[in-house]
């Protein structure tokens, strides 16, 4: 009698990752020889999904595919990092903002407050600060858009870097 499904040993690994990026990384693991695993169906929490997905061990490769795989998810990382900084940059510099007002506001408030009140100081150190407060939106909406316009090149280069490694990686299974 033959052996019609004979034994494959598996190696297993368990992705946590934002459920936006889901599709995009299923891909690339699939380029390293890594299947989603039919016993373990994902798993939501949030915005976050948990994938399960198995390789053969007896791969052809492995050691090349896992290197390559390594470097996808340095790749990946990086991708994240710089998902993050036009919001952090605008953040910060909205935030610095508002902070340079409020000590403008609180000028004007020691202003109207001392003995005799310095009304005319007080107005000139109030609109400053009423204005930064204002425009504080603004300035984080530009400073986003500037700073995502920066970074898109080198997101772009990342994309073309894990698409290298995810080609390089479906030609040697």
């Amino acid at each position: 009698m033959t052996d019609r499904n004979p034994y494959i040993g598996y190696e297993y690994r368990e992705l946590t990752l934002p459920d936006a990026q889901a599709s995009f990384v299923l891909d690339g693991y699939e380029s390293f020889g890594w299947v989603p695993d039919p016993n373990r169906p994902a798993r939501t929490r949030g915005r976050t999904l948990t994938l399960y997905l198995k390789r053969d061990r007896r791969i052809i490769n492995r050691m090349e595919l896992t290197r390559l795989q390594r470097h996808f998810e340095a790749c990946l990382a990086e991708t994240r990092r710089l998902g993050k900084l036009p919001g952090q940059g605008a953040a910060l510099g909205a935030a610095l903002l508002g902070i340079l007002a409020t000590a403008f506001v609180a000028g004007s408030v020691f202003a109207v407050t001392h003995t005799p009140p310095l009304y005319l100081l007080m107005v000139l150190l109030a609109v400053p600060g009423f204005a930064g407060w204002a425009l504080t939106p603004f300035v984080y909406r530009r400073l986003l858009h500037a700073r995502t316009e920066k970074t898109r090149p080198l997101l772009e280069a990342q994309y073309d870097q894990m698409d290298l490694l995810c080609r390089k990686g479906h030609d040697l299974l």
